[in-house]
C-alpha cells in the first residue's frame, strides 16, 4: 500500500513515531515545509531519497539529517532553479554552486525586467479615463510659478487665448508644465511620488495657475486629477476645482526637439548677470562671449566661464530677465546655437527645468 492511499489509517508513518528515529514523508514533509507529493516527485527524480521505504506498504520513511537537504530543495525550487540546476547545487562543489546560483539570479533578473518592461508597456496602451499624480505641495507649487513667468500677457494673449496658459500634462508617474509666448519657452517635469494613466492633458489660465500655486504651497502633498468628470487638486485637508480654459496648446515638443548642437556655452553667476538687464530697462543688451570672458553691454562679467567659438548677441531684458529670475542656484547656463535661434538657460540645481528664449536682431550689429 502506498501512504498517499492510506492516510492516517493505523500504522500509517504519518501519525505513529517510528523506533529507528525514522519520519513519515507526513511528519517529514510538516518539518522541511514540502508537501508529500512533492516528496513523492523528488524522490522519483533522485534528487531527495527517502532513508528508507518499506517493502510492503511501499511508505517512505526520511532521516533527520536529511532535513537540510530537504530546506535547501525547496528553497531551490522557490527560486525558480531548473531541477537539473537543483542536483549541481545540492552535489557539486561550493564553487560550482555559486556559479550556477549567480547565473540563475542573473537570468532571473533579466527575465523580470523584461517582464517589468511588457506590462509597462501593454499598460501605456489601454485606455485609462482617468490619470492621477501624487506630487510634493511645494515642489508643485514652486514648477506653477516658475513656468507661468513665459505666459503670454496683452495684446499677445488678445490674439492667442492658449498662450495665457499652462500646460500641465499628466503621463504615468509624469507632470509636465509648459507655458509660451512665442519668444519664450519654459518646461518643468515633475517625477510623480505616485500615478496612474495617461497622456491626458489639460490647460490653466495663469491666474488661476498662481492661486493654485499659493494653495499647494503649504500642502505636503499634492494629487493632480484629470477625469471626464473634469479636474481637481486634492490636498489632505481639502480640494480645488480646476478651470479648463478651452483651445489646443502648441506642438512645444517640436521646438526641443528641433534645436540644433550646441555652439556655445556660457556660464554666468545670475546675480551679475541680472544687474545688466534690470539696468537696461527696455533697451536691447548684447552679450559678447569668448575667450578673455564674457562682457554685457561694455561691462565685464566676473565668475564667467565659456566654452566654443566667441559671438555675440542680442536679447530683451524682458524676455531674458524673466528665464534667469527662474532659474534655480547662483549660476545660469546659457546654451547658444545661433544667435538667431533659441538660447536655452538652464541651473545646475535643477535639471528638470528648462527656458527657451529668442534672441533679438539690432540693426546695425
Amino acid at each position: 500500500m502506498d501512504e498517499q492511499n492510506d492516510p492516517g489509517a493505523p500504522g500509517d508513518p504519518d501519525t505513529d513515531a517510528q523506533p529507528d528515529g525514522l519520519m513519515g514523508i507526513g511528519a517529514f514533509g510538516r518539518r522541511v515545509g514540502l508537501a508529500a507529493s512533492a516528496l513523492r516527485f523528488y524522490d522519483d527524480c533522485g534528487v531527495l531519497r527517502p532513508a528508507r521505504v518499506d517493502p510492503v506498504t511501499g511508505y517512505r520513511y526520511y532521516a533527520p539529517d536529511q532535513e537540510q537537504r530537504a530546506v535547501r530543495v525547496r528553497r531551490s525550487r522557490a527560486a525558480g532553479v531548473p531541477l537539473a540546476d537543483v542536483l549541481a547545487v545540492l552535489d557539486g562543489p561550493p564553487e560550482d554552486a555559486r556559479t550556477v546560483l549567480e547565473d540563475h539570479a542573473r537570468r532571473a533578473g533579466e527575465a523580470a525586467d523584461a517582464a517589468r518592461a511588457a506590462v509597462r508597456d501593454l499598460l501605456v496602451e489601454l485606455p485609462d479615463p482617468t490619470a492621477t499624480a501624487r506630487v510634493g505641495g511645494a515642489e508643485f507649487s514652486r514648477a506653477l510659478r516658475q513656468v507661468v513667468t513665459a505666459t503670454a500677457s496683452g495684446a499677445v494673449r488678445a490674439e492667442h487665448p492658449v498662450l495665457g496658459c499652462l500646460s500641465v500634462e499628466l503621463d504615468h508617474g509624469e507632470v509636465r508644465v509648459v507655458a509660451t509666448d512665442r519668444y519664450r519657452l519654459a518646461a518643468r517635469t515633475l517625477r510623480a511620488d505616485a500615478g496612474r494613466g495617461g497622456p491626458r492633458s489639460f490647460l490653466v489660465g495663469a491666474e488661476q495657475a498662481r492661486e493654485l500655486a499659493g494653495w499647494a504651497l503649504p500642502l505636503p502633498e499634492v494629487t493632480v486629477e484629470a477625469g471626464p468628470e473634469g479636474v481637481r487638486l486634492l490636498g489632505p485637508d481639502g480640494e480645488r476645482s480646476v478651470r479648463v480654459a478651452p483651445g489646443e496648446f502648441p506642438d512645444w515638443r517640436s521646438v526641443l526637439a528641433g534645436l540644433g548642437p550646441v555652439r556655445q556655452r556660457v556660464v554666468v553667476d545670475r546675480a551679475a548677470l541680472r544687474g545688466p538687464l534690470v539696468a537696461a530697462g527696455e533697451r536691447y543688451v548684447t552679450l559678447t562671449a569668448g575667450p578673455d570672458g564674457v562682457v554685457v553691454d561694455g561691462e565685464p562679467v566676473p565668475r564667467a566661464l565659456c566654452t566654443g567659438p566667441p559671438l555675440r548677441i542680442s536679447f530683451d531684458p524682458g524676455v531674458l530677465l524673466p528665464a534667469v529670475d527662474a532659474a534655480v542656484g547662483p549660476d545660469a547656463l546659457l546654451e547658444v546655437r545661433a544667435v538667431d535661434g533659441p538660447v536655452v538657460v538652464r541651473s545646475a540645481d535643477q535639471g528638470s527645468f528648462t527656458t527657451c528664449v529668442m534672441p533679438v536682431r539690432v540693426p546695425g550689429a
